[in-house]
């Protein structure tokens, strides 16, 4: 569903992603993981069109998308939740999903059935915000609502934005302990389906080995170990890359 093929970005001299080739297939969870500064919301940034690739290439579908445009991946079915919230500060809760179920249905309505339009698409906004527990802040304005809730927002418009892929970056930070079960819940429901990709950049181990069917490390923006979790926690260089030795980049059991 989604490849990446020598992916690269350098900024002067530094490849921050160097190089970097894998595919994500239907139905499957793989994280994306690694020590601070390797390379991993850079990746994301390439793949869903928030950064230009200094070379590679970026398929989806099959589809050569590397030359196309943030909101041109969106359309096609890139679903990106951010490390920092993406709101509209300034809109109720529920216009911010409200907006994003508009977007998925495209400027298709006319005068005669905008009011019952209209109707369809909040009552859809407010199920998209029970499914993340924000019910009764539908009404609350973005800014206002505590980071936690802002996240869960931000996963809300994702969920109504129907993407065939669903990347999130770190979605429980920030957030308290008795607030991550309900994201947590929301990607492995996503997952159950067995129809969507989801990519998952995360730091912590516990969700990365109760979600994931694969992990992926990356290293001074190298690709360094791809496979089961398992294997891949367990890994050499996957430890000597969490604990700072100097370990020779290379592939440790493709999945």
């Amino acid at each position: 569903m989604l490849q990446t093929e020598d992916l690269t970005i350098r900024f002067g001299g530094h490849a921050a992603v160097d190089g970097v080739t894998c595919a994500f297939e239907p139905g499957t969870l793989t994280a994306i993981v690694g020590p601070n500064g390797a390379g991993k919301t850079t990746y994301f940034n390439l793949i869903s069109g928030q950064l230009p690739a200094t070379s590679g290439k970026v398929r989806l579908h099959g589809q050569d998308i590397t030359g196309l445009a943030a909101p041109r991946r969106s359309r096609l079915g890139l679903g990106r939740a951010f490390q920092l919230t993406n709101l509209f500060p300034n809109l109720s809760a529920l216009e911010n999903v409200r907006l994003a179920v508009q977007v998925r249905r495209g400027n298709s309505l006319d005068l005669l059935s905008r009011v019952r339009g209209h109707r369809e698409l909040i009552d859809q906004a407010r199920e998209h915000l029970a499914a993340v527990s924000l019910a009764d802040r539908a009404d609350t304005v973005a800014a206002t609502l505590p980071h936690g809730d802002q996240r869960k927002l931000e996963v809300a418009i994702l969920l109504a934005l129907e993407p065939d892929i669903f990347m999130f970056d770190e979605p429980t930070a920030g957030m308290s302990i008795d607030e991550v079960p309900t994201v947590l819940d929301i990607i492995a429901a996503i997952k159950k389906r067995g129809d969507k990709t989801i990519l998952l950049v995360e730091h912590k181990m516990d969700v990365v080995r109760s979600l994931s069917d694969r992990i992926v490390v990356l290293h001074q923006g190298k690709l360094v170990a791809d496979g089961k979790p398992a294997e891949v926690i367990a890994s050499d260089i996957v430890r000597e890359a969490y604990l700072g030795g100097a370990a020779e980049p290379q592939a440790a059991g493709h999945d």
